[in-house]
């Protein structure tokens, strides 16, 4: 029986090197919250973490909402999801305690009228602090407990198809060790040095702009955001396939559309302009898929469907803000979507029922293409990037968008004490800059993830007083201390 005893919230300011740009908002600085948690599991107690940006205009991109209410909003659907958790159980395992969180959370998040991915940030918070917890109790690591069940899951409570499906049945049968770098192409990424205006070059040894990054990592892959503006993709997107065709013989991308599009028609016809641009045909044939265009708010409607049905060659789609409910993945793929992304901001268990779903319509339906990409929260070690990569090892994505070692001049926002001990921890994932500062470590595009793969999840060392000593109690933090430039 296992039951959670107590929870901890502190809160750590990070401010980005250089902007980054998605969607309708740029982010330079941004609070980090931490949740501890003390769980009880047959008689023994012990403490696991998660973490996570509390990133402006991503969970609700609402142009009319300010980034404090929407940071007051996430740190609500966070407060009430602990407390809702320390009110559960006993329960026989993690799963049955997740699953009892899962719908007190969704009735409470529904009556105030907030989005399911964004009521799910909390339950995902406590979600992964115990599967931490779990797993160092159990001495066992998250690859061995999920194939072997250890959390108790039941898919066929996620969809009735899969009944009688243990998740060993859908994972590969071991976890991979190595994972491509998808480099993330932001809105106001420069393509290249000479476009950096001189007072805004970084000058901290990191690649700035995107020749540099290829140059200096080797990146084989890329997510390239776009506007939404017609014309301006079309020109942005046609230097950056020249800036990538110059450089790589082989290479993959996809294309962020971060709802921008007010409809499928106009993506269409820029979709069209690509395809009639014959210097764009060898790039575009290199496309993976293309991530949610359309607004949550219509991304699901019946309209689209229709769209889907009379463009018999488009290009493979998939959703990620709208995967925020249990069942939104089985609605997408039956308008004509391909997939979706995974995130653990979105839910572990949740996301592992996406990729048994998505497997089960595989096998269902051999020749069509169904698509699970991982998808960066902008995810920094050690706890929300290692937590992370854990779960994509385990699901065997081979390619995942990592932008954190990009927008953050490495782990410098850290201590100096949880800074040596991931580098000590993480020899193959992080090593010391010839400056002086630990980051990730990128060679032929590739990173090695096999100590997280070993962790009990993703995390190679326990934190001991250091989190509670040096981060900031969340009800001592304010917004106003993030202090914009």
């Amino acid at each position: 029986m296992i039951q959670i005893k107590e929870i901890d919230l502190r809160v750590q300011n990070m401010r980005t090197r250089m902007p980054f740009k998605f969607g309708i908002s740029t982010m330079t600085a941004v609070p980090h919250l931490v949740l501890g948690m003390l769980l009880e599991a047959d008689g023994r107690t012990g403490w696991g973490y998660s973490a996570d940006h509390l990133p402006p205009k991503w969970f609700t991109k609402n142009p009319e909402t300010s980034l404090e209410d929407e940071v007051g909003d996430m740190i609500s659907v966070i407060r009430n999801a602990s407390d809702a958790a320390l009110t559960i159980g006993p329960a026989p395992n993690p799963y049955a305690l997740w699953q009892e969180l899962y719908e007190a959370q969704k009735a409470w998040g529904t009556e105030r009228g907030f989005a399911p991915l964004l009521w799910g940030l909390g339950t995902s918070m406590v979600e992964r602090a115990m599967i931490e917890a779990f797993c160092r109790l159990q001495g066992t690591d998250f690859g061995q407990a999920m194939r072997a069940n250890a959390f108790g899951l039941r898919l066929e409570d996620f969809n009735p198809n899969l009944k009688g499906l243990e998740p060993a049945d859908v994972l590969p049968d071991a976890p991979i060790a190595f994972t491509n770098v998808r480099h993330t192409v932001g809105l106001g990424d420069p393509l290249t040095r000479p476009d950096i205006p001189q007072e805004e070059l970084c000058n901290d040894g990191l690649p700035q702009s995107l020749d540099e990054v290829i140059d200096t990592y080797g990146i084989s892959y890329f997510k390239i955001k776009l506007f939404g503006d017609e014309e301006r993709d079309f020109d942005r997107l046609k230097k950056t396939a020249g800036i990538i065709d110059g450089r790589l013989d082989r290479y993959a991308f996809t294309l962020d559309g971060n709802e921008n599009y007010g409809d499928m028609d106009s993506f269409r016809t820029f979709w069209e302009a690509l395809r009639a641009d014959r210097d764009l045909t060898g790039f575009l044939g290199r496309l993976i898929c293309i991530e949610q265009p359309l607004h949550r708010n219509i991304a699901l409607d019946e309209a689209v469907r229709g769209h889907f049905q009379v463009w018999r060659d488009r290009p493979p789609f998939i959703i990620d803000e709208s995967d925020g409910d249990i069942g939104d993945v089985e609605r997408a793929v039956d308008i004509g979507y391909a997939g979706t992304s995974y995130k653990n901001c979105k839910g572990v268990f949740k996301g592992l029922s996406n990729k048994a779903h998505l497997k089960y319509l595989s096998n269902k339906h051999p020749d069509r293409a169904y698509v699970l990409t991982s998808e960066d929260l902008s995810n920094i070690a050690p706890i929300a990037l290692m937590q992370d990569l854990a779960v994509l090892a385990t699901l065997g994505v081979d390619h995942s968008e990592r932008n954190s070692h990009h927008y953050f001049k490495g782990i410098s926002v850290w201590p100096d004490d949880i800074q040596e001990q991931v580098v000590k921890c993480h020899p193959d994932l992080f090593s010391m800059h010839s400056d002086g500062f630990p980051c990730m470590s990128i060679h032929q595009g590739r990173i090695n993830i096999e100590s997280v793969t070993t962790s009990p999840f993703g995390v190679g060392f326990e934190f001991e007083e250091q989190l509670s000593a040096q981060l900031t109690p969340l009800d001592d933090w304010s917004y106003t201390s993030l202090k914009f430039e």
